[in-house]
């Protein structure tokens, strides 16, 4: 997994509640198992027509936003199905970050274990973000997960909370497999000695 340091990019504004994971990543395209390749399908039924035409006033068709690296969004983000495909596009789209003032447990749960970092601001913050989103082009922000702060276009500071053991995995790039394979050598001395065993 992709360890997450320090993020400097562009804030897309997706200022709509309750995006469920069916907007995120439509059904139709959950057959793979592949965590590539699935960017180009992110809200597809939004950023597309019927006949595959782009959608122009979606945020991530615009110009300005089609390399954003942060999504500012609304109340309640990933709810519906519990899908890993949704933070797998949004991963493979370039979303490193999303904001938002609430997730869905499981969402927010994918987000951590694939490199994504779901960050849970009050109302109020989100609103400021939201607006510095919409300045297009010119809406940077640096996200430093060590120090847990948000900078945004004007130099403005805000401070956000992450549990600590998945702030660890995320700046170590530690998903559940690299979890499990730090504890390589003790895993080799328990089959080595089961091994042994008489029963075996």
């Amino acid at each position: 997994m992709q360890k997450f340091n320090q993020l400097t990019g562009i804030a897309a504004p997706l200022d709509i509640l309750n995006v469920d994971t069916d907007m995120i990543i439509p059904k139709q395209f959950l057959k793979t198992i592949q965590r590539s390749g699935l960017g180009k399908n992110l809200f597809d039924e939004m950023r597309y027509t019927p006949d595959g035409q782009e959608v122009a006033d979606f945020v991530l068709n615009q110009a300005a936003y089609r390399e954003a690296e942060v999504l500012v969004a609304g109340d309640n983000f990933g709810c519906g199905s519990s899908r890993e495909h949704a933070p797998w596009a949004l991963l493979d789209f370039g979303i490193r970050c999303v904001i938002s003032t609430s997730f869905a447990d499981i969402f927010y749960n994918n987000c951590f274990k694939n490199g994504i970092l779901p960050i849970v601001l009050p109302q109020a913050d989100v609103d400021k973000l939201m607006e510095d989103a919409k300045r297009g082009a010119n809406a940077t922000v640096t996200i430093d997960l060590e120090s847990q702060t948000i900078q945004g276009p004007d130099g403005g500071t805000i401070a956000f909370e992450v549990d600590a053991f998945r702030k660890k995995c995320l700046l170590e790039g530690l998903d559940d497999i690299g979890l499990t394979l730090q504890k390589g050598d003790a895993i080799d001395a328990y089959e080595t000695d089961l091994a042994e065993q008489p029963w075996r």
